[in-house]
């Protein structure tokens, strides 16, 4: 980054308010702070980008990336004009409410603004971006972003196929970027339980592990399928990418309505199978990922896969937009004789069972509230079949596990010290494949066996491996 120090200072001295603004979004409050001076100081910083404007990106990515003393948001980017306008104001408000909180000052961002992808990964002054956009845009953005030389925070899940998964990693690796996945449960803030759990079972707090239950949450069909006009401020072509030329119409991309109630509501996009998998990747690339990292085979996979799913489309008399699975249950077996289940019947979260009793964790008392299956009951993030496992403490000559203390920090914070983040991309890669995996048994409807190390389907299964690539428009091209 010592390459771009001058471009930085010239921006500095054009946004000297800014420079303090951010400075004092520490937590202890000072007058002038120290870290104009030190390690903090704007020739230091990490300059981001937030490439995508949604629900994710302004409730979520924005509010913790601004957060980070040594990091500074100074781009946004969204095809939908408007809601790359409110992008700008929704990170200038998280400034200035983190300038409020610690003396009252002001700050005059400079946030410049993009309606083009590429034209924002030009931008020299851009150290990183985040990545928050639909299902079918991550891998494509997010190889054109580390061939651009920026580090990368992607939101889950990888990819929208098994292929363009891989191409990413490889591309990761090439560049020797640095990307994190939104992998938040692998990160003790919000929620330490998982990294506990999968502590104690890869510890044999339980015993052997033989089964492991993933519950999801389900997604209904509908959907208005009206062909409507484009809006004007919308580049529907570009959102559209890869996927195939079809006509435009609400519900299947996103709200018109450019407020802040608008961009946090949940998109249609996620219950068409055009841009992504549906809950089994949505939720899966979260559960399977923590799955993995409890036994132990995050650079792996299952070896067969096998279940059913009920898709909206079945129904011949169907008329609604959205198609992805509904009520489902998929198994797996893994290498190691763990047997794991699937199934948005199963509460969600994850239950361990070993021979020795079992270990459940969840993220709390609800799945989000834009989700469309919520347990507003409340459940408890963490228990066991016996209390004395949880109380378990783990010695120092035990198995422990990367900790995070935030998802986004450690990203940050890897990219200063170049060391593998806690949920590097062959690792969301390997999770997202097996969601995939599950999807594919699903739409074959029998058993699936599949080599990890080759990433292939054994017995030359041609209907199998028709799934697990597909094919791209012209001119959204990986360029690898």
């Amino acid at each position: 980054m010592n390459n771009k120090k001058i471009s930085r200072k010239k921006f500095v001295t054009d946004t000297a308010k800014a420079t303090l603004g951010t400075a004092l979004s520490l937590s202890l409050p000072s007058i002038v702070p120290s870290s104009v001076f030190g390690k903090n100081a704007p020739s230091n910083r990490i300059n981001v980008a937030s490439i995508g404007c949604g629900r994710i990106s302004v409730t979520h990515d924005m509010t913790l990336v601004a957060r980070y003393g040594g990091a500074r948001i100074i781009a946004v980017c969204d095809l939908d004009k408007a809601r790359a306008d409110a992008g700008v104001q929704a990170v200038k408000n998280n400034y200035q409410r983190a300038a409020d909180r610690n003396g009252g000052l002001t700050g005059d961002w400079d946030i410049k603004v993009y309606y083009d992808y590429r034209e924002l990964l030009l931008n020299k002054d851009i150290d990183a971006v985040h990545i928050s956009l639909p299902d079918h845009q991550h891998a494509i953005v997010g190889v054109h972003a580390v061939q651009a030389g920026k580090d990368v925070y992607l939101q889950k899940p990888a990819a929208l196929t098994v292929e363009e998964g891989r191409i990413l990693s490889n591309e990761v690796k090439k560049t020797g970027r640095i990307l994190q996945m939104g992998s938040q449960q692998k990160s003790l803030n919000p929620w330490p339980q998982f990294k506990k759990a999968c502590e104690l079972v890869r510890n044999g707090r339980i015993g052997k592990l033989q089964t492991i239950e993933v519950g999801l949450p389900g997604d209904p069909g509908g959907g208005n399928s009206t062909k409507m006009v484009v809006p004007s401020t919308l580049n529907y072509d570009a959102w559209l990418g890869s996927t195939p030329d079809v006509y435009y119409t609400e519900d299947r991309v996103h709200t018109l309505d450019a407020s802040m109630k608008g961009i946090t509501s949940r998109p249609g996009w996620l219950r068409c199978e055009q841009f992504g998998a549906g809950m089994i990747t949505g939720w899966g690339a979260h559960h399977i990922d923590t799955a993995h990292w409890a036994m132990g085979t995050e650079y792996s996979g299952p070896i067969e896969i096998w279940g059913k799913g009920n898709f909206p489309t079945d129904d011949p008399g169907y008329k609604g937009l959205w198609d992805v699975h509904g009520i489902f249950r998929t198994e797996a077996l893994y290498a190691n004789g763990v047997h794991m289940i699937v199934s948005n019947e199963l509460p969600n979260g994850i239950k361990f069972i070993g021979e020795d009793g079992w270990i459940w964790v969840t993220r709390g008392s609800y799945v989000t509230d834009s989700d469309p299956i919520a347990d507003k009951d409340g459940v408890k993030p963490i228990d066991a079949s016996n209390p004395k496992i949880l109380q378990s403490v783990i010695g120092p000559n035990e198995i422990h596990l990367y900790e995070s203390a935030e998802q986004h920090a450690n990203w940050l914070d890897c990219i200063k010290s170049r060391k593998e983040p806690v949920a590097p991309i062959e690792v969301g890669h390997r999770s997202c494949s097996a969601c995939l995996l599950h999807h594919i048994a699903m739409k074959v409807k029998r058993k699936i066996y599949w080599d990890p190390q080759q990433e292939t389907f054994k017995n030359h299964d041609k209907e199998a491996t028709a799934l697990l690539s597909r094919p791209r428009r012209k001119g959204y091209d990986f360029n690898v």
